[in-house]
């Protein structure tokens, strides 16, 4: 049975949330709000959390996962990032964008994409999410929260929480997030001096970011 934290959007309460870093601790995957939609997240370094990650989504080595960092600093540590990644990435963090960059030996690679050798990092601007990473003290993986045979990602906790009791081991209740995805950007080309390349049009804008 999924324990149900109830935060508040703004003012989050440290202690639930430190109840819900135990969990992660533990090898548990927890349903979150983020500055998009709702998402399914775990310990980076804990193997069997990771393969019932995908089990839950039902998707494979393939598909890429994502890193949730507290600021870009952290999020160097486990990206490769030059100057003109690292401008871009400063104007769009913390916000609703994703982006594609090559990991460093920091990831597993059981995590990154197998064949590319790339990982999905974001900064997320959600009060609720940065105090958790805080409190974690590292990054989480995370994958949208769309349950099997679904379109759209989940954004009723209590749905959530009805849906996946049995799967998971928390649901973390902010009230809704917003539908729009997250923006998501290959910046891997940047590196040789290429462009950013849109992977997907979400939530941010393009104009923002200066491209």
């Amino acid at each position: 049975m999924a324990q149900y934290f109830e935060i508040h959007p703004d003012n989050p309460q440290p202690r639930l949330l430190k109840q819900a870093v135990v969990l992660l601790q533990k090898g548990g995957i927890l349903a979150i709000p983020t500055d998009s939609s709702y998402a399914l997240v775990c310990q980076l370094d804990d193997r069997n959390a990771v393969d019932r990650l995908r089990r839950i989504r039902q998707v494979n080595d393939k598909h890429h996962l994502t890193l949730l960092c507290r600021d870009l600093s952290e999020l160097s540590n486990y990206a490769m990032v030059d100057n003109r990644q690292y401008r871009l990435m400063k104007l769009a963090t913390p916000g609703p964008y994703t982006f594609i960059l090559d990991a460093t030996k920091e990831v597993p690679r059981r995590v990154s994409h197998p064949s590319r050798k790339t990982i999905g990092l974001r900064v997320p601007d959600r009060k609720g999410t940065q105090m958790l990473l805080e409190l974690m003290g590292a990054p989480l993986l995370a994958t949208t929260l769309i349950a099997p045979g679904e379109d759209m990602p989940m954004n009723d906790p209590e749905a959530i929480r009805e849906r996946f009791e049995h799967e998971i081991e928390g649901v973390v209740d902010a009230g809704a997030c917003p539908l729009e995805p997250t923006t998501v950007l290959d910046l891997t080309s940047m590196g040789n001096g290429g462009d950013a390349t849109l992977i997907r049009q979400g939530a941010g804008t393009l104009q923002a970011i200066g491209l």
